[in-house]
């Protein structure tokens, strides 16, 4: 529909209300579906156990290229459904709209700039770009440009005013390391209809490698409600995030009259490319469930039991989400909620 002529006060809705559907995106080239033909296998089933996780609670609509179509059919449920696109990649939480709500309740799509998590080297964007875009006509709704190069996997909102945010990402290298610290919040807060920052100084170390975000926030810390943050929590002084997680420990502790939730990290350390960020912060909210990520772990079952503790009212669904972690991301880095 465009850029809308009439900006009413915009809000964007905590990740536990309600939704009206689920975007993803099918993994139809580059390092995301790989150079084997077991990679693609690995990354196919994947993406469509997110996917049939989540449409047991709510529809799914999958952007798809139109040379994948057939093959995504056969690994998805067929509730989820197929819409042709052109795509670089399969992140839809970074290329995908931000979705709010104005005043009157009208649904509208924030499109932040995207330039591939900082112009990075490996990554390609002409297509991606365009998909928020692409989405908000699809879905009928307002475009809002946003001069600020973001991705959704950089912000968490409470619903109540507060953000989390993450100074290696809004302000690195790349992204908006020309802009203040003021001038960003105050384009946040315009845009989410927030009004406080509590600002990270790092992420996990290993989202600072190659195939990395470079600090991502919703591999580290997230609300569970308007006054619970949950924070990765690594227990072993051997990896470089037991560092990282006291860190974040003593800044949410100063952020305010929060719940302060540890969430255990796995207790695996590394794989064959160094130490892990394997995470179950990573999460994805649902109607009336919780798509957690799994790594065949023994601390799974703690995690499990976390997040009853502060979502009661909802079911916990584990994927194994370590063939997502294996190419840079996990379980909400490759959704995106539209709001009811």
């Amino acid at each position: 529909m465009g850029e809308s002529t009439k900006q009413h006060a915009l809000h964007m809705p905590a990740e536990w209300a309600p939704h009206a559907k689920t975007w993803m995106a099918w993994p139809s080239s580059g390092y995301t579906l790989g150079d084997t033909d077991a990679e693609a296998m690995e990354a196919r089933q994947t993406w469509a156990a997110v996917a049939n996780a989540i449409v047991r609670f709510k529809p799914v609509s999958m952007l798809c290229e139109k040379d994948d179509i057939e093959v995504a059919r056969a690994f998805l449920d067929a509730g989820v459904e197929l819409i042709e696109a052109e795509l670089n990649d399969a992140w839809m939480r970074d290329i995908g709209p931000t979705f709010v709500k104005d005043s009157a309740g009208s649904i509208a799509g924030v499109n932040w700039v995207f330039n591939g998590w900082g112009a990075q080297q490996w990554a390609t964007w002409d297509k991606d770009a365009k998909v928020a875009e692409f989405i908000d006509n699809r879905v009928e709704v307002s475009t809002i440009h946003s001069p600020l190069i973001n991705e959704g996997g950089g912000i968490h909102v409470n619903g109540n005013g507060v953000v989390l945010l993450t100074e290696t990402v809004q302000l690195g290298e790349g992204r908006n390391s020309t802009w203040s610290k003021e001038e960003v919040e105050a384009e946040i807060h315009s845009k989410l209809g927030t009004s406080s920052a509590i600002w990270l100084r790092r992420g996990l170390t290993r989202d600072y490698d190659e195939f990395g975000t470079r600090g991502h926030v919703d591999i580290v810390a997230c609300f569970a409600d308007e006054n619970t943050i949950l924070f990765h929590n690594q227990e072993n002084p051997e990896h470089p995030d037991f560092a990282v997680s006291q860190e974040v420990r003593r800044t949410l502790d100063e952020a305010g009259d929060y719940r302060i939730v540890p969430v255990a990290a796995p207790t695996v350390l590394r794989d064959e490319e160094g130490f892990v960020d394997y995470s179950y912060i990573n999460h994805y909210v649902v109607n009336g469930g919780v798509i957690l990520c799994g790594f065949g772990d023994a601390n799974d079952g703690r995690a499990v039991a976390t997040l009853q503790s502060v979502y009661p009212d909802r079911e916990i669904v584990l994927v194994d989400a370590r063939p997502l972690f294996a190419r840079g991301g996990g379980i909400h880095c490759i959704t995106q909620q539209q709001p009811a």
